[in-house]
């Protein structure tokens, strides 16, 4: 594309700048991965394809399954190692075809789903360079080795790696034949089968706002995607209710809770299945550290809060939706409460992200503008953002679109008032001590709860600030982790507990998300840090732009190393998610989308502002840059 106003004066940053977990019996959600080596228990690579038509089949039990394939008679050492880790690759629950490469001894003690290890390529297996003394007594030792990009924990919560696998396997001959008899717990799988396996879940629990509760109708029911990873042929459903009865990963644990009183489980022997009209019962049970069940009692309110997180989290997981869930007691026992998906739109994901529907951006005479109607026209906002009094370098529109954010053009000024009301900017609410519009303040980003936040890129006094309410005196909040690294752009999710950060470090700038805890100060009023600071899209080696695209997902423009530039969505968790990829649009400088998924991608781009409708992009106008949704 022929380079335009946008590429003139660039744009920086986004779009408008627990306890521990108990395991669970049937931790199979995660387990099984493993990896698929050469050509064994794999996929056809030939033959028709032909579409599967979803109404043929209740759930995914019918979908084609991968079997292990026992050990050979006379297999050496090596072989029974790559027969072992091809077996683990089955659909079978308990991996019982894997369990014949072992001892007696080992497949009882061995574990496969205390971890998964996802590897960049199929691991290598390694012989020794010479047998163990006298091996029909001692046996013999081998080596499984490979590139680590993630590793999956027995709460099946994902996390990148960048470190090696490294394990040994130790054989021994059992009536002539060589079996494991010490290997490690978990699986190790190469990237590519775990993606083919493995499908990503969001369970949902609830936000915990400290002090701010209040800030919202309902603030106690605000709903957090929280994904983890099921086995995708291994009753999904069920396995993610589990995990949702298991409670928040460890991550999300700190600014999340759960309606389920501790130690719920489903009664055993339960596979989930919703009936022909579309109803779901869950049995449930409570158990104590030792096993002993005892009655689930709750309150009529409580159940209903129960109810929307399993209807929720269970959403789109079958190809008969869900329409109503029923919580009994126990299998076959009382029903406790029932929930219908309209009621359950009370507790609807997102709710505090608002309609979404207003496409806004800064036009080239620096003023806020809209997309109006149908995407033909375009014009400025009728209010104080739209007059042109103050030329803005970036500005951003409440989740309400009743206010709006704007930056004074050198970066140094940040404006609050009302979006299309006949007022005055008046005094800016927060101001740089820059000297360059690259190190003044940041795009600022409202939440959910009407919180306005922006950062200072400063480098005498480079700081978040948060107003509370949008509008009260902007408070410094500390990012733990943060280090030597700059805040250069930041984008908060509607729920009020996440927010997304490009940090500028060694060169470098790479997204993280963080959680915000909030909670009230020692002298009582209300406080906030970001914590738990983690990557999300590890292999960028750049990161330019980044938006929520969803309940858990965002969309990115960055170039991994010694690659090009691409537009791609993540995962909170740091996973793909797909489509991974996005249909390619030279000379992107930012993106924007919307937080409830079904409003149209827009981009910066060096010939104006694109939008993505129907996988082509369209040109919406020339004369304008930094697309924006209300957040």
């Amino acid at each position: 594309m022929v380079n335009g106003r946008a590429t003139e004066r660039p744009r920086e940053g986004f779009r408008p700048s627990r306890s521990p977990r108990t395991r669970r019996r049937s931790a199979a959600a995660l387990g099984a991965l493993v990896l698929l080596l050469a050509g064994c228990a794999s996929m056809p690579s030939e033959g028709e394809v032909r579409r599967v038509d979803p109404s043929s089949r209740a759930d995914t039990d019918s979908q084609a399954r991968v079997f292990g394939v026992s050990p050979r008679k006379g297999a050496q050492p090596w072989q029974i190692v790559r027969g072992f880790l091809e077996a683990t690759t089955s659909d079978e629950p308990g991996f019982a075809t894997a369990r014949e490469y072992l001892t007696g001894r080992a497949a009882h003690s061995w574990d496969p789903f205390a971890r998964t290890t996802v590897l960049d390529v199929t691991p290598t297996v390694l012989a020794p360079g010479r047998s163990s003394t006298g091996e029909e007594e001692e046996g013999t030792t081998l080596e499984v080795t490979g590139p680590t990009v993630a590793l999956v924990d027995s709460e099946h919560a994902h996390r990148p790696s960048n470190g090696t696998y490294r394990e040994t396997f130790h054989l021994v001959r059992v009536g002539g034949e060589w079996r494991i008899d010490r290997l490690p717990d978990g699986l190790v799988v190469a990237e590519a089968d775990f993606e083919r396996n493995y499908e990503s879940v969001n369970t949902y629990h609830y936000a915990d706002l400290g002090p701010d509760t209040g800030a919202v109708t309902r603030g106690e029911d605000v709903l957090v995607a929280d994904p983890v990873y099921v086995r995708e042929r291994i009753d999904p459903l069920t396995e993610a209710v589990e995990a949702l009865l298991d409670g928040p990963t460890g991550w999300l644990a700190p600014v999340v809770g759960s309606a389920f009183p501790e130690g719920t489980r489903l009664a055993g022997g339960t596979k989930l299945s919703p009936n022909d009209s579309g109803t779901l019962t869950v049995p449930l049970v409570v158990r104590d550290g030792k096993g002993r069940e005892r009655p689930l009692g709750v309150g009529s309110a409580q159940c209903d809060r129960m109810a929307a997180q399993v209807l929720h989290t269970v959403d789109g997981q079958v190809s008969a939706r869900t329409s109503r869930v029923r919580l009994t007691r126990g299998d076959g026992g009382a029903e406790l409460c029932s929930l219908t998906r309209d009621e359950a739109e009370a507790y609807a994901p997102g709710r505090l992200g608002g309609d979404g529907g207003g496409q806004y951006f800064v036009d080239d005479r620096d003023r806020l503008a809209v997309v109006l109607g149908d995407g033909d026209r375009t014009a400025p906002v009728s209010g104080p953002f739209g007059a042109g009094q103050i030329r803005m370098g970036a500005v951003s529109v409440s989740r309400d679109e009743k206010r709006g954010a704007g930056v004074s053009l050198d970066g140094r000024s940040l404006f609050v008032a009302p979006l299309t009301a006949d007022t005055g900017l008046g005094a800016p609410v927060v101001t740089s001590a820059a000297q360059r519009e690259s190190d003044g303040l940041t795009t600022p980003s409202w939440d959910g709860l009407g919180d306005l936040w922006v950062a200072d890129r400063d480098p005498d006094r480079s700081r978040l600030l948060w107003l509370r309410g949008g509008q009260e005196e902007a408070r410094e909040v500390e990012v733990v982790g943060l280090g030597r690294g700059r805040i250069e752009a930041l984008r908060v999710s509607s729920d009020g507990v996440r927010m997304a950060l490009l940090i500028s470090e060694e060169g470098r700038t790479t997204l993280r998300l963080g959680r915000i805890e909030r909670e009230e100060s020692e002298d009582g009023s209300p406080g906030a840090t970001v914590e738990g600071l983690r990557p999300i899209a590890p292999r960028m080696e750049e990161v330019l732009d980044a938006s929520w695209a969803g309940d858990s997902r965002l969309v990115v423009v960055g170039r991994e190393a010694k690659g090009v530039q691409q537009l791609r969505y993540t995962a909170t968790d740091g996973s793909s998610a797909g489509p991974s990829t996005l249909p390619g649009l030279n000379g992107v400088t930012g993106v924007a989308a919307s937080e409830n998924g079904d409003k149209p991608l827009l981009a910066d781009t060096g010939e104006g502002i694109a939008r993505l409708e129907r996988a082509e992009w369209e040109l919406v106008t020339d004369k304008g840059s930094m697309p924006a949704y209300p957040g």
